[in-house]
């Protein structure tokens, strides 16, 4: 069985379940008999529930945000209605998300560029209204202090997504503006291989993810780009020993 089937059936079980499913040691979960299947199931229904408290933080959940979260989650079109359901469970209200964002960060305790990913695809569903609002914002900062990312960690996700209209270059790279192009670039080409989707897929992370490990690549190519022009600008840049 599928895990769109598992959530499918957990949301028939009611919402009582939804909260009883993340105990992925016990419940409708436990049925699963391979642990990686029951951690993916487990995993999918606790981000799910994130996903709909994070686009109920600012107290309205748009269309706009309802469409990022089916883009995130590519489940199949016979199982969205059911999948629908368990999102409208869990986007009542924001308490306890708290609790949900603690079982994924223990689900892959150890592994950051999955929870980085969780990140990615909350402020994803955030902006997708045009804005990053303020509670929405202050939702992300917590969620990423459970998940063990804060100060600049957190500000270099961040600025993916809400800093300007490409945001800023240099935080997306985690770089400088003092270090040379030839720097730059070896941690640009760095990122790249840490994030791209092939490896993603090669690495058997959850498949609902690979629209987010697209979209964050081209944030970071398009980094680069804006931070290549910036330097190709500067006549000091002649002598970056990367062109020579």
């Amino acid at each position: 069985m599928t895990t769109w089937k598992w959530l499918a059936e957990m949301v028939h079980a009611g919402a009582g379940a939804l909260g009883g499913a993340l105990a992925w040691s016990g419940g409708i979960f436990a049925r699963l008999s391979d642990p990686v299947a029951r951690r993916d199931a487990a995993f999918s229904a606790a981000l799910i529930a994130l996903s709909a408290k994070m686009a109920k933080a600012d107290g309205v959940v748009t269309a706009a945000e309802v469409a990022a979260f089916r883009r995130i989650f590519s489940m199949p079109v016979t199982e969205q209605a059911r999948v629908a359901s368990l999102f409208d469970l869990a986007r009542r209200d924001v308490a306890g998300y708290d609790v949900y964002a603690d079982r994924v960060a223990r689900l892959y305790a150890g592994d950051r560029h999955v929870l980085e990913d969780v990140l990615d695809g909350l402020f994803v569903i955030a902006k997708a209204d045009g804005a990053v609002h303020e509670a929405e914002f202050a939702f992300l900062e917590n969620v990423a202090a459970i998940f063990g990312f804060e100060g600049a960690d957190f500000e270099r996700i961040a600025a993916r997504h809400v800093v300007g209209p490409e945001g800023d270059p240099y935080r997306v790279l985690g770089v400088s503006r003092e270090m040379p192009l030839a720097e730059i670039r070896t941690r640009y080409r760095k990122l790249v291989v840490e994030h791209h989707p092939d490896r993603f897929i090669a690495e058997g992370r959850p498949p609902d993810f690979i629209a987010i490990a697209n979209d964050r690549l081209a944030v970071i190519n398009r980094a680069f780009e804006v931070i290549e022009r910036e330097h190709a600008a500067r006549p000091a840049e002649a002598a970056d020993p990367a062109w020579s």
